[in-house]
């Protein structure tokens, strides 16, 4: 089993940045591809990044060139810096543990409770 906590949250004005960290505890991190997810209002649950235990990343099109993903695997923790942050990335952020990267829910095995970032106008 993998527990997954996020934090880092919070409310930002458009422009302006936020780093997500998500805590994992419990078996073999360093084995796993870390994601992360978002979820808007009223819409799917949607991929925007992921980091496999090899270094290998991967972007939605959306954060490509404003989010970087990283993961320090001595602390079992993994980041999301989230810069030039735009309204329409208001959602609830989750990170995820996979076996490898995957933009597909459906392949998750872990998922964490979400931390809601909200970009005003």
């Amino acid at each position: 089993q993998v527990q997954l906590v996020e934090s880092g949250g919070g409310l930002v004005q458009a422009g302006g940045s936020l780093r997500l960290s998500c805590a994992a505890s419990g078996r073999a991190f360093r084995n796993y591809a870390m994601h992360w997810f978002r979820q808007a209002p009223g819409k799917e649950r949607e991929f925007v990044a992921a980091k496999s235990s090899g270094g290998s990343t991967a972007y939605a099109d959306s954060v490509k060139g404003r989010f970087t993903i990283s993961r320090a695997n001595d602390k079992n923790t993994v980041y999301l810096q989230m810069n030039s942050l735009k309204p329409e990335d208001t959602a609830v952020y989750y990170c995820a543990a996979g076996a490898i990267i995957t933009r597909i829910r459906r392949n998750i095995d872990y998922w964490g409770q979400g931390t809601q970032v909200t970009v005003s106008s």
